[in-house]
């Protein structure tokens, strides 16, 4: 009971001091106005990265922003068409359908060079073998 109260009363407190900050709302109005998203764009190598900021219109998808990346320009073994993408580390299933929102980062996924589950097996093998030996 001890717990609400106080909460309840900082809550009081700190009401008048948000409205207060007209900074706090600022990525809101902004959105309004221009009808735009900013994200960014990245693929990395083991030895390179690269990180692009865009501005694109509202409604655009994540494909739209990889396309719009210009990456493969910089990276000639991209294929950006059928590359796996993701924002924030998850794995968009859907990248022509998947809406963006501002300040989201789009990551383009290298093709993975050797099954996990087969080098598993292999090791597994080696062990085994050598353990008989």
């Amino acid at each position: 009971m001890r717990w609400r109260v106080r909460r309840r009363v900082n809550y009081l407190i700190l009401w008048p001091i948000i409205w207060s900050m007209p900074w706090l709302n600022v990525r809101k109005s902004n959105m309004d106005k221009n009808q735009t998203v900013h994200v960014e764009v990245a693929y990395a190598l083991a030895d390179k990265q690269r990180i692009v900021a865009l501005e694109l219109p509202a409604g655009s998808t994540v494909r739209d922003a990889v396309m719009q990346s210009g990456l493969d320009s910089q990276f000639p073994e991209l294929d950006l068409s059928s590359a796996d993408v993701g924002i924030f580390g998850k794995v968009v299933s859907k990248p022509d359908a998947q809406a963006l929102n501002d300040g989201e980062r789009v990551e383009i996924y290298r093709p993975l060079i050797a099954d996990p589950k087969e080098v598993r097996k292999q090791r597994a093998a080696k062990a085994k073998a050598r353990k008989q030996a």
